[in-house]
């Protein structure tokens, strides 16, 4: 199959080597572009432990001065792979979440108390599931530093718009509503939403899904919010050789 890689590099390199690895032909189009920002204050006074919800966010902290500070704390990761980066980095007591940011919320019930210290929760403007309203009302100090930012793309390169109207590409993978959104806003502005009926769209999650539905394309679902269930949906579909 011939996919379409939506992630922001760093991570859009490493999924297009995976599906090659399972047979796919990838074509990368970066949706959004990450700007990392150092000069943020980062206040962990008093706080007893950190919550990232994407690889991103721990780019970000990698760059930022108080980075030993931050190692010293324990760290709720959203998912596996968000775990696996947090321990290369240098953090030693990690919690895995579930895949997604709702999924944290009873860990953190579980694990944390309000009376130790605030909640930092490293992260970008926007987030797709904001845990302060929950957290805050059942008395925890929440604190959400910007160490980044995602700017979307204003345009799809020419030969992915010729893909999609030729047909020749035939899925598109997307892992975040931002990316989602942003690609339906694309293929609507190229006007390619007709063209490209054969066109799936494989989400990580049921929110990613709901921000293409209303394009009519074809839209699949992973079991489970991982990249690697992404990538189970691609074999599934995969004609056989």
């Amino acid at each position: 199959m011939r996919v379409l890689v939506t992630r922001p590099e760093f991570d859009a390199t490493r999924e297009a080597e995976a599906l090659a690895a399972h047979g796919h032909d990838p074509v990368l189009a970066p949706l959004l572009a990450i700007e990392f920002l150092p000069d943020v204050p980062l206040d962990l006074d008093g706080a007893q432990a950190l919550i990232v919800t994407s690889r991103n966010a721990l780019r970000a902290l990698e760059a930022h001065e108080a980075l030993p500070q931050a190692l010293g704390l324990p760290l709720f990761a959203v998912g596996e792979a968000t775990a696996r980066s947090a321990r290369r980095i240098g953090f030693t007591e990690v919690t895995i979440g579930p895949g997604t940011a709702a999924g944290l919320l009873p860990l953190i019930r579980q694990e944390l108390h309000p009376e130790k210290g605030a909640l930092v929760h490293v992260a970008a403007e926007a987030v797709a599931y904001d845990l302060k309203p929950a957290l805050e009302e059942e008395g925890f100090t929440f604190r959400r530093p910007v160490l980044y930012r995602s700017h979307p793309a204003r345009a799809l390169p020419d030969e992915i718009v010729s893909g999609l109207v030729s047909g020749d590409i035939t899925g598109v993978i997307l892992l975040s509503p931002r990316t989602a959104k942003t690609f339906a806003a694309l293929a609507e502005r190229h006007g390619v939403v007709t063209q490209a009926r054969s066109l799936v769209c494989y989400c990580l999650s049921q929110a990613v899904a709901e921000a293409v539905t209303p394009l009519g394309l074809a839209v699949r679902v992973a079991a489970h919010p991982r990249e690697e269930d992404v990538l189970a949906l691609l074999d599934s579909d995969a004609p056989s050789s």
